[in-house]
């Protein structure tokens, strides 16, 4: 009786050990400033910014000019003349307008559009780690899942579960 009963404790105690999981963290921001690449995407963000902005510039030099030009000229123009210089006049203006509101949200686009590709040399190195180490989840610091062990996913036995089909290979 008494081999039998450490014989299951052993047994228990063996699949607890295979049962736990192994959960590290890791602070991607902290890796992206220590990455060299980063410092070309900066500049380069830095260079599309300010070619937006010399931009932005000719645009409000070329506003300026068109309204000194109807300044001096106002007088000798006729009417549809005005209305068509006002018209030119207004329609910069909307422009550079418009140009304003979205300066900011190109240059961010810019700026996901070049550090994407470090994060998915972040991510290849993570993933090489977590399956290297037998990782089954690795958190960022902010406690998102930057890593997931498949074989802990229990989403499509949940949804077997609950009667819906699962997606076929591929889907």
């Amino acid at each position: 009786m008494k081999k039998i009963s450490i014989l299951i404790i052993a047994i228990v105690t063996s699949l607890q050990i295979n049962a736990q999981s192994k959960v590290g963290t890791i602070d991607v921001e902290y890796i992206l400033s220590q990455m060299p690449q980063l410092e070309q995407v900066n500049k380069d963000v830095k260079a599309y910014s300010d070619d937006l902005e010399n931009q932005l510039q000719a645009k409000v030099s070329n506003y300026k000019a068109l309204i000194e030009v109807y300044q001096q000229n106002e007088a000798s123009f006729t009417e549809d003349i005005k209305k068509s210089k006002q018209e030119e006049i207004i329609a910069l203006e909307q422009d550079i307008q418009k140009f304003q509101k979205n300066g900011a949200s190109l240059v961010q686009i810019r700026q996901n559009e070049l550090i994407n590709p470090l994060y998915q040399l972040i991510g290849e190195a993570l993933n090489a780690v977590a399956i290297e180490d037998k990782f089954s989840q690795i958190l960022t610091i902010n406690n998102t899942i930057a890593y997931l062990d498949p074989n802990f996913d229990i989403t499509l036995r949940t949804m077997i579960k609950m009667g819906i089909p699962a997606p076929k290979e591929g889907e």
